[in-house]
C-alpha cells in the first residue's frame, strides 16, 4: 500500500489539560507511523467556519448526530474567545506511512457514550454525556481526525492554506495576572527518542507538563550541520579549554600503564594543553553528528546547510519562570547525576544522549530560538510536497 498522510488535531481543552504527551505517545507507539510535521494554530474565524462546514460528511462512519456535535464544538471552541478576544491554542500533528488514515483512526477511536475502557484516545480523554432526557449535557472529543484519505486531503489543504496566517508561535493565548511576566524557553526532544516508533517523545513531553507551562509553538525539526554548529558553538570552546586537566590526567595514566614511563606534573599539564583542544574538537564533532546525523568534517558548505538525517521535536514553552521550571524537570546534563523523577534520570543514557535539551538562560533561549525557528512553516511544505499546491 502506498504512503498516506494522516492528521490529528489536539483540541484546546486537551492542550489546556496537558494531555499532549499522552496523546502523542499513543499515536507514535501504536500506529508505527512517522511524525513528519507539527504546528500550533490560533484559528481565526474564517478557518473555523470553513473547517466546521467540512465536518459533515457521508464518508464518516460516525452518525450524523455525532458529526453535528463535532461541528458545533469547533464553532464554540476553536476560534478566538468572544468575550476577551483571546486566541485558543490548537495543535496539528501530521503523520505519514502505509495505511496511515486507518491506523490513526483506530488509535483515535470513535465517539460513543459507552466507553470501553482506555483502548482509544477518545476512550481515555473524550467525553459524551447525556442527561435524563437524552440531551447532550457535555461533549469533548479530545482530538479530531479525518475518516478517509479523500477527506484528509480536503482538510489538510484547508489548514495548510491558513497555516501562515493562523499558525506558528501562538500569541495572546494565555491570560496571566497583571504582576506576572511570562518567559518563553526552547525545548528539544532529542534524536535518541526517535530511533524506532516509541512513546518516549510523548512521555518526555508528559514529564514537562508538571511545570504548568503552556506549549505555544511546536515543530518537527531536522537540524542541519550548520545549525548544530551554531547551536552548540558555546559548548565547543568549553570542551577545548576546560578539559585540559582531565585529558592530561587520562593521557598520563595511559602512558604510565602502557609504557611504564613516569610522567612528571609539568609534562602532564603540557599533554593536557596539547591534546585538550583536539579532544574537545572531537567531542564537538560527535555532538553535531548526534543532532544532525553528520559531522562537520564530513560536509562541504552545501551539505552543511541541508536538513540533517536526525529528527527532533522543538517546543516553545511559555509561563512564569519558564526557564527554571523546565530545567528543574529536565535535570542535570549527566543522567547519572540527575535526581529520581527527572527526565534525564528516566530517559537519558550519557551526557550527550540525554533525552532533551532546554535553554539555560533568557539569553540562551533568545539565541537558540533564532537558530531553530520554531515558527517556520514546514507543515505547509509537507502538505504541498504530497498533494501539490494548496491554493
Amino acid at each position: 500500500m502506498s504512503q498516506q498522510l494522516a492528521y490529528v488535531i489536539i483540541t484546546p481543552y486537551s492542550l489546556h489539560k496537558s494531555r499532549t504527551g499522552g496523546i502523542l505517545a499513543r499515536l507514535i507507539s501504536r500506529t508505527g507511523l512517522e511524525l513528519v510535521a507539527a504546528r500550533m494554530f490560533a484559528p481565526g474565524k474564517e478557518l473555523v467556519a470553513r473547517y466546521s462546514e467540512a465536518i459533515i460528511s457521508a464518508n464518516d462512519p460516525q452518525d450524523r448526530r455525532i458529526q453535528e456535535l463535532i461541528r458545533d464544538y469547533i464553532l464554540r471552541n476553536f476560534g478566538p474567545d468572544a468575550a476577551t478576544g483571546r486566541s485558543r491554542r490548537v495543535m496539528m500533528l501530521l503523520f505519514r506511512g502505509e495505511d496511515a488514515v486507518r491506523k490513526v483512526r483506530s488509535v483515535v477511536g470513535n465517539i460513543s457514550a459507552e466507553r470501553s475502557g482506555g483502548e482509544t484516545i477518545r476512550d481515555t480523554y473524550g467525553d459524551l454525556i447525556f442527561d435524563a432526557h437524552g440531551n447532550v449535557s457535555y461533549f469533548e472529543p479530545a482530538v479530531l481526525a479525518a475518516p478517509s484519505a479523500d477527506e484528509v486531503e480536503v482538510k489538510l489543504k484547508l489548514w495548510a492554506r491558513y497555516s501562515d496566517q493562523d499558525g506558528g508561535v501562538v500569541e495572546n493565548a494565555v491570560a496571566y495576572p497583571p504582576d506576572v511576566a511570562p518567559q518563553r524557553t526552547l525545548v528539544l526532544i532529542k534524536p535518541d527518542n526517535f530511533r524506532f516508533p516509541t512513546g518516549r517523545p510523548g512521555n518526555v513531553i508528559d514529564f514537562f507538563s508538571r511545570t504548568g507551562l503552556y506549549i505555544v509553538g511546536i515543530k518537527v525539526h531536522r537540524m542541519s550541520v550548520g545549525e548544530a554548529m551554531d547551536f552548540y558553538g558555546p559548548v565547543r570552546e568549553m570542551l577545548r579549554t576546560k578539559l585540559t586537566d582531565v585529558i592530561g590526567s587520562r593521557v598520563k595514566a595511559i602512558l604510565e600503564k602502557e609504557l611504564g614511563v613516569k610522567v612528571p606534573p609539568a609534562e602532564e599539564r603540557q599533554l593536557g594543553e596539547i591534546l585538550g583542544p583536539v579532544y574537545g574538537d572531537n567531542q564537538f564533532e560527535n555532538i553535531v553528528r548526534f543532532m544532525s546525523g553528520r559531522a562537520p568534517s564530513e560536509c562541504d558548505a552545501v551539505l552543511r546547510s541541508q536538513p540533517g538525517t536526525e529528527k527532533c521535536i522543538a517546543l516553545i514553552y511559555e509561563g512564569p519562570d519558564a526557564i527554571r521550571k523546565i530545567r528543574d524537570v529536565l535535570g542535570p546534563t549527566d543522567p547519572a547525576k540527575a535526581p529520581p523523577g527527572s527526565i534525564r534520570r528516566e530517559f537519558g543514557q550519557t551526557i550527550m544522549v540525554n533525552a532533551a535539551h532546554a535553554s539555560d538562560s533568557p539569553a540562551s533561549a533568545e539565541r537558540e530560538l533564532a537558530i531553530v525557528k520554531v515558527g517556520e512553516n514546514l507543515f505547509r511544505r509537507v502538505v504541498e510536497e504530497y498533494y501539490g499546491s494548496v491554493d
